[in-house]
């Protein structure tokens, strides 16, 4: 019986959301499947993966054919790379202690470039944060400027106004005050 290692798809319309199968290959995507090894959520950012490793493993050195999508995942998780040094384990290059040690230090490093990865991820968005809130104090300080000018120039029209009118009130009022005088 040929197997295949497939996606098996789930969720609603536009949100989808897949378990990672074993499958006879005449099955339907979401027909009768063997055994169920994981799942993987694309709609996250980077792509959950949750991957029983073991199994998996067991069932790529079995023979079954991962689809492409399914290969990729498995890639990026390490099953391939698991199988390459089991595979030089099983030809005597080296042992199986050095082939462990080997997988760890291909998972660190993956590790560690992830890490570093979301780091940068993490600056980008601070300084693109920074800079919006530096573009935005100095719009508000365009805006307080202008405001502070408009206010100053209607001041000064309300001063303006008020002057020639209390110069001829005075005039109106210091008049009959010389006329009186004269009288």
């Amino acid at each position: 019986m040929a197997t295949k290692i497939r996606l098996q798809r789930h969720g609603r319309k536009g949100y989808a959301f897949y378990s990672i199968v074993i499958a006879d290959v005449r099955a339907p995507r979401d027909g009768k499947f063997i055994e169920k090894i994981g799942t993987y959520n694309p709609n996250t950012n980077p792509a959950t993966v949750d991957l029983k490793f073991d199994r998996a493993l067991d069932w790529v050195l079995k023979g079954a054919q991962p689809t492409d999508t399914v290969r990729n995942i498995l890639s990026r998780e390490g099953i391939y790379m698991k199988k390459h040094l089991l595979g030089g384990v099983t030809k005597g290059a080296f042992g199986e202690a050095e082939a462990e040690t080997k997988f760890e230090a291909w998972k660190n490093n993956k590790q560690s470039g992830l890490e570093t990865l979301k780091a940068k991820e993490v600056e980008a968005k601070k300084a693109e944060a920074k800079a919006r809130l530096e573009a935005e104090k100095k719009v508000n300080e365009e805006k307080a400027k202008a405001l502070a000018e408009k206010k100053a120039a209607e001041e000064a029209a309300k001063a303006a106004a008020e002057a020639p009118a209390e110069a001829p009130a005075e005039e109106a009022t210091e008049a009959p005050a010389t006329e009186v005088a004269a009288e």
